[in-house]
């Protein structure tokens, strides 16, 4: 029998905020040492650690209850559930990538893309892959090289052609049924990723149309791209992951059937061996190490907050800034509020997702807001504000790429000031 919830009180929140402190302050501090990627030389795991014996120092149950409270919260449900999502998203990147995939998706999107409209060209293929394999690092990691020196031959503004990758690898990011973000936002929400899927495509294909338009008549210039050497095949597991996921099959045996089409496209080639494929298969489940273990870690302590009354009271706050009878659009606004915040210090968007995803929850139910919502609104938000910031990883890698100032990368990331504006005038306009 579980104990129960203490009154509502900010109290509660301490562990939270020194979670915060250490790793926002970190990452300050290395910021001013001019450090590269100050935000990530901490990892949020170690961060995290301090926080959670704080919170067991402070609840009032029996030390035994209260690690009980805390246990309970790594195993629950969807905590599990969005975890074995993680390794089986991993795996399927990491295969696809060791067999070619993403090589075989470049060279397909460079081979389809007119001379006259490059930079929308270099934001489809961002687009796909990003979608395709669920992350947007993954995305600028690939992408990121071959728009370089597409810039350097058109005589592109290096800014804008750093925002077209950007813009692309953050629509993905958002958008992809195997991307940690829209896991951690469905299973907090306890939505279908089917549904969140299509709830999502409402918002962000109009805005992605309005990109590309813009894109379109930003810049103009030529450049000489080599024959490509196309294989199909090898970009058949993306594809087939996307029409399945939309025709909403479980996302378990989608990723699973990613997984083995990935290796099995492989294996015809005659070039990559059964235990290769295993290899591959454990990397991409070291790949997601960080924020499995994070996420166990964080539904731990949101337990022991939720025990101590701290969710009840951040509940309670925003719920009388949306005002005391059930009105939807400014719970969604709300939920996007608060995940985005969170994320402005946290600078990691599945991160700031798990953390604000028990209480975006509470509200939702709260003023009758439908969980496919929820989730889609909590991913918007915190993936536009990824997109955003300065300090996050992507526009870091962006600005190391390209030698320029991740400040001037994020300025031309037009997709997620696009998208901002879409989804808030959908949440406003939309009828109930």
């Amino acid at each position: 029998m579980s104990a129960p919830i203490a009154a509502a009180t900010p109290k509660a929140l301490l562990p939270l905020m020194l979670y915060l402190a250490i790793y926002v302050g970190t990452g300050a501090y290395f910021h001013a040492q001019g450090t590269d990627f100050a935000f990530y030389q901490l990892s949020p795991v170690i961060a995290i650690l301090p926080a959670i014996i704080l919170a067991v120092l402070m609840s009032k149950q029996r030390l035994n209850d209260a690690i009980d409270t805390f246990m309970k919260g790594i195993g629950d449900h969807n905590i599990i559930a969005m975890c074995l999502i993680y390794l089986l998203a991993g795996a399927f990147a990491a295969v696809g990538k060791a067999t070619g995939g993403v090589d075989a998706t470049v060279a397909l999107g460079l081979h389809l893309i007119p001379a006259a409209l490059l930079l929308p060209g270099i934001f489809v293929i961002s687009a796909f892959i990003s979608t395709a394999m669920g992350t947007s690092m993954g995305t600028i990691a690939a992408v990121a090289p071959v728009a370089l020196g597409i810039a350097e031959q058109a005589g592109f503004d290096y800014a804008l052609m750093a925002g077209v990758v950007l813009s692309g690898a953050i629509f993905g990011d958002n958008l992809s049924i195997i991307s940690d973000t829209t896991i951690a936002a469905t299973r907090t929400q306890g939505a279908q990723m089917k549904d969140k899927f299509r709830e999502n495509l409402w918002i962000a294909l109009p805005a992605a149309l309005i990109t590309l338009v813009l894109f379109g008549f930003s810049a103009s210039g030529n450049a000489s791209i080599e024959p490509q050497t196309i294989e199909l095949t090898k970009v058949l597991p993306y594809l087939s992951i996307l029409v399945l996921a939309v025709a909403g099959l479980n996302v378990f045996l989608v990723l699973t059937i990613g997984v083995l089409l990935a290796g099995g496209v492989a294996f015809a080639s005659g070039d990559y061996g059964f235990m290769t494929f295993g290899q591959d298969i454990y990397k991409g489940f070291s790949n997601m190490q960080e924020i499995f273990i994070l996420s166990m870690l964080v539904g731990g302590l949101a337990a022991l907050m939720k025990q101590q009354g701290g969710l009840a009271w951040i509940t309670a706050k925003i719920s009388g800034w949306i005002g005391s009878h059930s009105n939807p659009k400014s719970a969604e606004l709300g939920i996007g509020a608060l995940v985005a915040a969170t994320n402005v210090c946290i600078a990691n968007n599945t991160v700031s997702l798990i953390v604000a995803g028990p209480v975006a929850k509470e509200l939702a139910e709260q003023h009758q807001v439908s969980p496919r919502r929820s989730a889609a609104t909590l991913d918007i938000f915190a993936c536009i504000i990824q997109g955003l910031l300065p300090y996050g990883a992507q526009a870091l890698l962006l600005a190391s790429t390209f030698a320029i100032s991740p400040l001037a990368v994020a300025s031309y990331g037009w997709y997620c000031f696009i998208l901002t504006a879409v989804a808030i005038a959908t949440i406003l306009l939309r009828k109930r």
